[in-house]
């Protein structure tokens, strides 16, 4: 009877598990599904023409194995003109920038010109009482998104189609609401922290932070082809962005805060994710204060530019990706071509 009894629950487990993966099946759409079981490319440049003939305008890809450097491109940097994607192009990087940003927060902490402990209301006192727990609010909390000051892109007035032109514009959005939770309490991201952290840089510098990072981290490391904002650079040499089922090039939209205002080339942001890993961006003391405060890779997001940008300790590798191609499903498709592209890597 016991046999019999093990017989019928094995039986059941299986039968939960079928069941289970055919439901899970019947509610991934198929597109995703079908692009993550399509059998793995022999090597990199083959694996993004398959990406650029499933959905992908354009994909570039850097790979910087031990100090090896190689760069691919696939599909279209401009689909209307059929210009193919470069990897010497432009690319909005989006909440990559934040990296930047946290970094030179690092070294303005460790230059005793700003603490970790300074609170919202001590460092822009205006914002009292219109951010809720200002007083308990501190620096380390924004940069760690921890800060419970609400997304100003996730309020229901913000439109991606009508972007704030201003810091001040995009932060009434989010002035005299509710926080989302209190300080310290959990993590929650949030490009709101990272707005108010680049007005508090300029006004501790008493100039602009743009300045301070072209000085601090972008002339030390030679990235020439690196910019703290769209407008610094004619727009014809900036990829176009594309979103799903909208029909126009997206790349005229100026996200122009400190929370994913850069742009850069796909080597430049390698030789950036390369230096802030292996310490030759920061003297010792900073990078330890660094390793407290943020992570050292990143995604990013705007409409029409989706980006990667990881260093693979254990194989000594950064893989940056760019894909100019956002909305629908494409997010799930862009991890999946990550993956593959590591797998590809590391066989």
């Amino acid at each position: 009877m016991k046999g019999i009894n093990m017989k019928i629950k094995k039986l059941i487990i299986i039968l939960i598990l079928v069941i289970s993966t055919g439901i899970s099946m019947f509610f991934i759409p198929w597109s995703i599904l079908s692009y993550w079981m399509a059998p793995l490319q022999d090597d990199i440049q083959n694996e993004i023409e398959y990406a650029a003939d499933n959905g992908f305008d354009g994909v570039i890809v850097y790979v910087d194995r031990a100090g090896e450097v190689e760069t691919y491109a696939s599909g279209w940097q401009n689909r209307e003109n059929e210009i193919p994607a470069n990897p010497e192009t432009l690319f909005k990087i989006a909440s990559i920038s934040k990296l930047y940003i946290a970094a030179a927060t690092t070294k303005l902490i460790d230059a005793d010109m700003l603490s970790v402990d300074d609170t919202l209301s001590s460092l822009l006192p205006e914002l009292v009482g219109r951010i809720e727990y200002a007083d308990k609010i501190t620096l380390k909390m924004m940069l760690q998104h921890r800060s419970g000051i609400p997304n100003f892109v996730d309020d229901p007035d913000f439109s991606w189609d009508y972007i704030p032109t201003t810091n001040e514009t995009a932060l009434e959005l989010v002035l005299d609401e509710a926080a989302d939770f209190e300080p310290d309490n959990k993590y929650s991201y949030s490009n709101t922290n990272y707005l108010l952290i680049g007005d508090i840089l300029d006004k501790t510098l008493g100039y602009s932070h743009h300045e301070f990072i072209n000085n601090e981290i972008l002339k030390p490391l030679g990235l020439k082809n690196t910019y703290n904002l769209l407008t610094d650079v004619p727009i014809e040499n900036v990829m176009s962005g594309y979103s799903v089922g909208y029909e126009w090039d997206v790349k005229y939209n100026d996200f122009a805060n400190s929370a994913g205002s850069m742009v850069a080339t796909i080597e430049d942001v390698g030789i950036f994710i390369r230096a802030l890993n292996d310490g030759s961006l920061f003297t010792d003391d900073e990078q330890a204060l660094y390793t407290s405060l943020y992570t050292y890779d990143h995604t990013g997001l705007l409409p029409g530019y989706q980006s990667i940008a990881k260093y693979h300790k254990d194989i000594d590798t950064v893989v940056i990706q760019f894909n100019n191609t956002s909305g629908g499903k494409m997010w799930n498709k862009a991890e999946i071509l990550y993956n593959n592209i590591l797998k590809i890597i590391k066989r």
